[in-house]
C-alpha cells in the first residue's frame, strides 16, 4: 500500500510540473506576439475598398483586435478578433457575422515574426498564417482547397 501511493505521489508530481511548463510556454509564446500590436492598413484591397486591421494587447493574457473594410465610408465587413490563453493554450478567437459563436483556433506554431493557427473542423479558414518582414504583415487563410492572402503595412 505503501509503495501504491508513493507511486500516486510521484505520478501527481509529475503531472503538476508538465502542467506548469505547459503554462509557462504559452506564457513565453504569448509574449512572442507583441510584435503584432498596431495598426495595419491593407495594401491589396478590390478597387475602390480600404481595410485595416489593428491589434491592441490588453492584458498579459490577451489581445484585442479587429478588421474592417470600408467602400468609401460605407462599412462593407467587421471582424472582431482576440488572440487569448485559455487553459494553458494560446488560440486565435474570430468573430465574425457569418458564425452564430466565435470560432476558436489553436496555435500550431510560432516564431518572433509569425505564427500559424489551426482548426481542422472548422468550414472555412481552417488555418491562419500571419508573418511579417519589417513593416509588411501578410495574412493567409486557407482550408478546403482555397487560400486567401491579405497584405498589410504597418501604420
Amino acid at each position: 500500500m505503501k509503495k501504491i501511493c508513493f507511486l500516486l505521489l510521484l505520478v501527481i508530481a509529475f503531472s503538476d510540473s508538465i502542467g506548469q511548463e505547459i503554462a509557462k510556454q504559452a506564457r513565453d509564446d504569448f509574449k512572442k506576439l507583441t510584435w503584432l500590436e498596431g495598426t495595419w492598413q491593407r495594401t491589396n484591397n478590390r478597387s475602390g475598398q480600404t481595410g485595416i486591421e489593428r491589434w491592441v494587447k490588453s492584458s498579459p493574457s490577451e489581445m484585442q483586435g479587429y478588421g474592417v473594410t470600408y467602400k468609401g465610408a460605407d462599412t462593407l465587413f467587421v471582424e472582431k478578433l482576440r488572440i487569448i490563453i485559455n487553459e494553458d493554450r494560446i488560440y486565435y478567437v474570430a468573430d465574425v457575422p457569418e458564425n452564430q459563436q466565435p470560432v476558436y483556433f489553436k496555435l500550431t506554431d510560432i516564431t518572433k515574426t509569425g505564427f500559424v493557427f489551426e482548426n481542422a473542423d472548422h468550414d472555412f479558414p481552417k488555418k491562419i498564417v500571419y508573418q511579417a518582414e519589417n513593416d509588411i504583415l501578410k495574412a493567409t487563410v486557407s482550408g478546403s482547397n482555397k487560400s486567401l492572402e491579405y497584405l498589410f503595412r504597418r501604420q
